[in-house]
């Protein structure tokens, strides 16, 4: 009899084990519905937190809803607003809203909470609020009906409308604490850093900060979700090569980051079941941002000494796989994108002579130039080496830190703390060439981690504006155009390549609009869940071979 308690006790101990594996590691049982997708660990799902990067956009769609909808060829298509007008000279526009839509707790989503949430965005005006500094006041015209002033016309509008979405109204207010912001005291955001306050297609279940977010489907979401969409979504917070290529081969991750190396794709794409979808509409341009404000890359010679001196081709052509050069700060299938720009190619006579003509030319020893890099990221930390290589054919020192991406943003986030140079990409937050040019180059969007440039150039805040509020496609796009040129002449920035953006898939088993080319083009938008398909027993027949 204590032979069979102990007996009874083992296979316990191993069941409850088995099970503390399935839901810490991101294992699942065979017949669960389940869709997981790897990021890094610096997931912001409150929407006047996070808003811009992959790790903030990635859960925001599926928890909150948009006014309006990006349509597969990034124009927008009527969502909480069932229509809207504006006025001759577009500076009103008024948006009539859907009625019957619910919020997670049940409450109706109306235009009082879409007034909050544009309220709430400019007052905490971090992650995407730059986008929305053109919003003079929002109007509640009646419960379904709310209209935006704008301080001038401002051509973009509805699309920068993609990256707001609303959130509760009572849902934040019933959950503030002491805060800067008076009578709102935090403005809810402590609650919303692990709690969601949104309609959309689902809701956080368990976020265990670091470690992962669980969100599952919304039964009650206003628009059909398909019975194959997964019924829980979990982004895995690791970006670990070994770890990412270990969760994929056992079918316990559905889509990996977006920062895998070419040689940990190639691996997982020769693995059966999985392959590699490519992404070439995100906007994003592979760069080094130099710091113009800080020796020695305050000095436009020695700026454009550096450009002369990269090795594009190797870049290309053995790092950034599947890529083209960029032609300057817009990607070449962004709308507004001029191809006339100038090109940078590897020169050493002319970076020599560019290098010659710096003040620094006779003290190079004493301005080491300092690169910062996601040390997250493989193929980053190859750039880093090259580039090191490059600059020292023309004498130029190189100091390379390695850093962790939250720390990284961090330093990004202060001109004392930035570096010389950090390399990344950023995406467009709408599919148009204006969007880049503000948030890599405005005065405006300086602090934030899109750009280490610091270039606070007048000429080109006044340029910017002017081209954002002209309404015709033609000549807004003439003006972006000379904002390219503009960019490229001040060179505070060497363009590498157009942004690729590549991510393992189980293709056996889930069905994902994007390799279809089915997806919005608008980063965030391509991995909402209710797009997306879940097949678990082809999942169960690759586990069973």
């Amino acid at each position: 009899m204590v032979f069979c308690k102990k007996k009874i006790f083992l296979i316990t101990l191993c069941l409850l084990l088995i099970t503390s594996y399935t839901f810490s590691f991101g294992g699942a049982l065979a017949s669960e519905r389940i869709l997981r997708a790897a990021c890094d660990g610096d997931c912001k799902i409150d929407p006047a937190i996070g808003g811009t990067g992959y790790n903030a956009v990635l859960p925001l769609f599926n928890l909150y809803d948009p006014l309006v909808f990006p349509d597969t060829n990034g124009l927008p298509t009527p969502h909480i607003a069932e229509s809207w007008e504006a006025s001759s000279d577009s500076t009103l526009w008024t948006f009539y809203l859907r009625q019957g839509v619910k919020f997670h707790d049940g409450s109706e989503l109306t235009a009082e909470d879409v007034k909050f949430s544009m309220d709430r965005l400019k007052a905490i005006g971090e992650g995407s609020a730059y986008l929305f500094e053109i919003v003079e006041s929002t109007e509640i015209l009646d419960k379904y009906t709310v209209s935006f002033h704008l301080k001038n016309t401002f051509a973009p509008f509805l699309s920068t409308l993609y990256s707001f979405v609303i959130v509760s109204k009572d849902i934040v207010l019933d959950n503030t604490k002491e805060g800067p912001y008076g009578s709102l005291g935090d403005y809810g955001k402590g609650y919303l850093q692990f709690n969601d306050a949104g309609s959309g297609p689902y809701m956080v279940k368990e976020f265990p900060y670091a470690e992962y977010l669980l969100m599952e489907k919304n039964p009650n979401y206003f628009l059909p979700i398909d019975s194959n969409c997964p019924d829980e979504y979990k982004l895995v917070f690791t970006i670990e090569p070994v770890t990412i290529r270990s969760l994929m081969s056992k079918r316990e991750l559905e889509i990996s980051d977006i920062g895998q190396s070419t040689e940990t794709l190639l691996a997982l794409g020769n693995t059966e079941g999985i392959n590699i979808a490519k992404n070439y509409s995100s906007g994003g341009v592979w760069v080094y941002a130099m710091n113009t404000k800080t020796p020695p890359t305050d000095d436009i010679h020695f700026r454009k000494a550096m450009a002369w001196a990269v090795d594009y081709q190797t870049t290309v052509d053995k790092i950034f796989v599947d890529t083209i050069q960029a032609r300057g700060p817009v990607s070449h299938e962004t709308p507004g994108f001029d191809p006339t720009v100038f090109q940078y190619y590897r020169d050493l006579d002319n970076a020599i002579e560019e290098l010659q003509q710096s003040k620094y030319y006779d003290k190079l020893d004493e301005y080491p130039v300092t690169l910062h890099y996601c040390a997250e990221d493989k193929d980053e930390a190859k750039m880093a080496l090259l580039f090191v290589s490059n600059m020292a054919d023309i004498g130029i020192k190189v100091e390379v830190t390695a850093t962790p991406w939250v720390v990284l943003t961090e330093e990004c986030s202060s001109l004392e703390s930035s570096p010389n140079i950090t390399n990344f990409y950023a995406t467009a937050p709408y599919p148009d060439a204006g969007a880049v040019l503000q948030l890599r180059y405005s005065s405006s969007t300086a602090k934030n981690w899109e750009q280490n440039e610091w270039l606070l150039d007048s000429t080109f805040d006044k340029m910017i504006v002017d081209a954002l509020s002209t309404p015709d496609d033609d000549e807004r796009y003439e003006q972006y155009g000379k904002l390219q040129h503009y960019i490229v002449d001040l060179c505070p920035t060497i363009f590498l390549a157009d942004v690729v953006i590549r991510r393992a898939y189980q293709a056996n088993y889930i069905d994902w609009p994007l390799v279809r080319d089915e997806a919005p083009p608008v980063e965030g938008y391509d991995t909402i869940g209710r797009f997306l398909k879940v097949y678990p027993e082809k999942r169960s027949e690759l586990l069973n071979k």
